[in-house]
């Protein structure tokens, strides 16, 4: 197996990226699991990096959850690839305080309680309003997510967290909406489809 082109490179269409020597039987059994896997790659490295040419090095491009077991580890190596970077693997990772905690409980007292218990580990909060925000500025954690806002608010709510968190936007976020989302000032956005819902590149092989 020779590589043409390195994980990362930009090609063109007919572009020779790899050629293969073997038996011919051998190369045929394996030649679709390993199409798709790189086509599924690629096309997730291709889809972060048009997200992160439109918003340039101020803000970061970053997946999600939203990945398969145990295809993740290479999901996530592909949003590397196209610019993007990668945080939580898992809910093991780092405290991750959701809006389905806040609504089984008290936003304060989740953060607090997550500070005492935190040995080391990150503490990232989602907020879907300023009302939650204003609860929990000032408590010592890392992160605020804000889901699903308004760019209006969004603005807002950066430039009151700003002083004290890396700032974070997810939700309802496109190529269309990418821009704006990023001029608000946030640090980083999370988009869930750049894993979940990219178009695989085709690829084949030619013997």
């Amino acid at each position: 197996f020779v590589v043409k082109k390195k994980d990362g490179s930009f090609v063109k269409k007919k572009t020779l990226i790899a050629t293969i020597q073997g038996n011919a039987q051998n190369i045929l059994i394996a030649e679709r699991v390993a199409l798709n896997f790189l086509s599924h790659i690629s096309g997730i490295a291709t889809k972060t990096n048009q997200f992160v040419k439109l918003v340039g090095k101020k803000c970061k491009i970053c997946c999600t959850r939203k990945t398969i077991p145990n295809l993740r580890v290479i999901q996530k190596y592909a949003v590397k690839l196209g610019g993007g970077k990668n945080h939580r693997f898992n809910l093991s990772d780092e405290f991750l305080i959701k809006d389905n905690h806040i609504a089984s409980s008290n936003i304060k007292k989740l953060v607090l309680l997550a500070i005492k218990n935190k040995k080391g580990k990150k503490i990232t909060v989602e907020v879907d309003n300023l009302r939650q925000l204003k609860e929990i500025v000032g408590l010592k954690f890392n992160t605020v997510l804000f889901d699903n806002m308004s760019l209006k608010n969004l603005k807002i709510g950066v430039k009151l967290a700003k002083k004290y968190y890396e700032t974070e936007a997810s939700g309802n976020v496109n190529l269309k909406t990418i821009k704006s989302i990023a001029a608000t000032g946030v640090d980083r956005i999370s988009i869930g489809s750049i894993t979940h819902s990219a178009p695989a590149i085709d690829l084949k092989l030619e013997i």
